[in-house]
């Protein structure tokens, strides 16, 4: 009896062998977690830099994408092409159309700058200038962005009757008073300039030189001052 009892328990393992022997939980037996999938991102050498950039706009479109270190830009370093005094001016006229004061032109403010400047543009219109200097995808102007655009310019990149173009020649000009032909008389004079190789050593020792005039004269006037005082006191 014994051994035909054994038979029928091992008669269904040896017609399924394939069939894995169940093992009993107990209660107190830990419960396995949900297994990870790990993503591997392959970037081929021939295309690493657009398709970094594609990923990058994949995951901030998808709301995880880990946020870029800050690196410490220098304008004066970078855009050589241009001396210390036009980027200053570049500088005013970006902050001066920032009205959030968060180091960004966004949609709405560059709006404001082209309809400010004579040159309204569409929502399509808008998007596309953005689209076209905006390196990191976020959908607005930084001030490195914002050079960008003067460096295409005096480069012949942009196309005549683009937008930028457009920002890039009436930026510094008043077409209320000049008109347009003066600010693309004014704008081709200024291409001109920018290919001239940098000053930025003598503009900054004058710079040094004018302080120290400056320092001068505060110094001369207080002395006269001094002098007039003890004559009238005396």
């Amino acid at each position: 009896m014994a051994s035909d009892e054994l038979a029928r328990e091992l008669q269904p393992r040896l017609f399924n062998p394939s069939t894995p022997e169940e093992i009993p939980v107990k209660a107190s037996d830990p419960v396995p977690g949900p297994q990870k999938k790990a993503v591997v991102v392959i970037v081929n050498d021939d295309t690493s830099e657009l398709t970094a950039k594609l990923t990058r706009r994949l995951c901030i479109n998808n709301g995880n994408a880990a946020a870029k270190q800050a690196k410490v830009f220098n304008p004066y370093t970078e855009f050589k092409e241009f001396s210390r005094k036009q980027i200053k001016d570049m500088e005013n006229i970006f902050k001066r159309f920032d009205s959030g004061k968060d180091g960004f032109i966004d949609l709405m403010e560059l709006k404001m700058m082209m309809e400010k400047l004579g040159a309204p543009q569409t929502h399509l219109g808008l998007k596309n200038m953005i689209k076209e200097v905006d390196e990191d995808f976020d959908g607005k102007l930084s001030y490195r962005e914002f050079l960008l655009i003067f460096r295409r310019a005096a480069a012949g990149e942009l196309l005549e009757e683009s937008g930028l173009m457009a920002l890039a020649r009436l930026s510094e000009i008043d077409v209320s008073t000049e008109g347009v032909m003066g600010a693309r008389a004014f704008f081709e004079a200024k291409v001109q300039a920018l290919k001239v190789g940098s000053k930025f050593e003598a503009e900054i020792r004058e710079e040094q030189e004018e302080r120290k005039r400056q320092e001068l004269d505060r110094k001369r006037r207080q002395a006269a001052f001094k002098e007039l005082h003890s004559a009238f006191c005396s």
